[in-house]
């Protein structure tokens, strides 16, 4: 009987002890750690090409609230198991000595996710050449992205515009013609040994890959051709 009692204070004084140790040991979380927390849960669960720029920013915070001490560090869960989109709930709590229960928090997560394409610098109204300085390289958010685009100005230097382009807004290929109807252009008949190049017009806009019928300026002829770039057009032999 001596034993167990004994045995018992033994299990008291040390479950005691540690109790005071982890009391003395947790610490006050700060706000900007409880946001990293909630911005990191998110970021091990995004999946994004390497070009393409993620900017994860949690909910802002009361400078009022003041969280409880922790003794083990705080942790950062999603508060579900779907896909990141733009905005995601995130899950922080901790255990604390001041508390019979875990304490938790529910952050606001927003991810914006942006890849860099070619925009307008200047509005550029229908029928007008694209030339150096019309565009350049910019970051644009994921939801905005629709149709074919482009990641050089290089690729769009050349092209006319079929519809006015606002500043600032992204260059799509539906908005272009790489070649367009009446212009003059190259047209290219190539075979595994030679090619021929010939002056001819264009009977309609197209862009890179597009058939479009085309006419042989020295012959008259009218022929089928693929657009393979800014004025240039490619017949099979």
């Amino acid at each position: 009987m001596k034993l167990k009692l004994a045995q018992f204070i033994w299990i008291f004084l040390a479950v005691s002890t540690s109790r005071v140790w982890a009391a003395d040991l947790a610490t006050v979380p700060t706000l900007s750690a409880i946001r990293e927390a909630a911005e990191a849960a998110v970021a091990q669960k995004i999946e994004a090409p390497a070009e393409a720029r993620v900017e994860i920013q949690a909910q802002s915070l009361d400078n009022r609230m003041s969280p409880p001490r922790c003794s083990d560090g705080i942790s950062a869960t999603l508060a579900s198991n779907r896909e990141i989109g733009k905005n995601n709930t995130v899950k922080v709590q901790c255990h604390s000595p001041d508390l019979d229960y875990p304490w938790q928090i529910f952050l606001s997560v927003r991810v914006d996710i942006l890849f860099p394409m070619v925009v307008a610098t200047r509005p550029v109204g229908a029928g007008e050449l694209i030339g150096e300085g019309d565009v350049t390289l910019a970051f644009v958010d994921k939801s905005l992205l629709r149709g074919q685009q482009f990641a050089a100005e290089s690729e769009v230097i050349g092209t006319r515009a079929k519809r006015r382009i606002a500043q600032d807004a992204p260059v799509y290929a539906a908005n272009l013609c790489f070649v367009c109807r009446g212009d003059s252009v190259a047209i290219i008949a190539r075979s595994e040994h030679f090619q021929i190049k010939t002056l001819g017009e264009a009977l309609a806009d197209g862009n890179i890959g597009d058939k479009i019928r085309v006419r042989n300026s020295s012959s008259n002829k009218e022929l089928e051709a693929k657009v393979t770039g800014v004025g240039e057009v490619e017949v099979k032999m």
